[in-house]
Parts: C-alpha cells; structure tokens; sequence
C-alpha cells in the first residue's frame, strides 16, 4: 500500500506514517536529550549535565497544563530537537533532525481523526506559526508517552501517527 500523500493548509507536503502496535521495549531511566529551553516565561533552560529525572517529571506533568519547549538530542541548543506545543486541549509534536543539511528530515505528530479538516489548532510552533488540527493531538496521555519516549530513546515513538515532511 502506497503511503498517503498530504499537502497542508501551510502548503507542504507530508507522507502519513501509521503508528505501530507493538512498542520496542526502551530503558525508561535512559536521557537522551542535551539541552532543553522553555520558550515561555520564564524562559529557563537546562544543560546536560542539569537535567535529570526530576526535570524530566516536571516536564511531563507539565504538558497537560500547557507547555512550549524545545528537547535537544545537540548539547548546543541548535539542532536535532523535538517540539512539544500544547495549550491544555492540542498538542503539537515536530521532531526536526539534521538542521540546515540535505539529510534535513520534519516530523510531526498526526491526528488521524482530523483528516480532511482544514482548520487550524490553537497551539502555535514557535509562538507564531499556526498548526493544522491533524498535525496536533488530543490525546495528550499518547503525546506524552510520545515525548518521553524521545527523551528515554532519541527517536520518534512508534504508537502514534507521524506525518514525515516531503
């Protein structure tokens, strides 16, 4: 089966890729992530060597709540990092890897329960782009397994749906 093609209301193009059922086992004490920044007040951030479990916890209970954040698999702050926008009701994932080279690769959450609805969530990337309802979830308990399963592995989680940029 060939994998559906979407052009976005921000016209780029993403192919779906479906969620899997059986998840790899990972270590759920694993930190992968180098670098966290919250691009909300009070702006803070942490280096490697600062973020430990309790900062992960804190994350992941934020979420719900409503949070904007960067998690960085580069110590720098400058590549290779995972999104997290959620306002309490959406919440947007977008994996960017290879920043600025031609191996570049965007990820980002799908929601296949809006499929077809061209309306915009109220989360913005970066505080300032508009998301559409299919690249955000509802489902916060399966987007935050889906975070701290990048945090735990570097890699996007397997039980949710991913559009992949084209």
């Amino acid at each position: 089966m060939e994998p559906k093609i979407i052009k976005t209301l921000c016209g780029m193009e993403v192919k779906m890729i479906p969620k899997q059922e059986n998840i790899p086992d990972f270590d759920t004490k694993a930190i992968q992530i180098k670098h966290i920044e919250y691009y909300d007040p009070p702006y803070s951030s942490y280096e490697a060597d600062e973020i430990t479990e309790e900062v992960i916890s804190k994350i992941l209970e934020e979420i719900p709540q409503g949070l904007n954040i960067y998690l960085y698999l580069d110590p720098y702050g400058e590549v290779d990092q995972l999104e997290v926008n959620c306002d309490g009701e959406w919440l947007a994932i977008g994996l960017s890897l290879h920043g600025g080279t031609k191996e570049e690769k965007n990820y980002y959450s799908y929601n296949p329960e809006y499929a077809g609805v061209e309306e915009f969530a109220h989360v913005q990337s970066g505080g300032q782009s508009p998301i559409e309802k299919y690249l955000a979830l509802t489902n916060m308990e399966a987007g935050i397994k889906a975070v701290e399963y990048f945090i735990r592995t570097g890699k996007l989680y397997p039980g949710i749906d991913w559009a992949e940029q084209l």
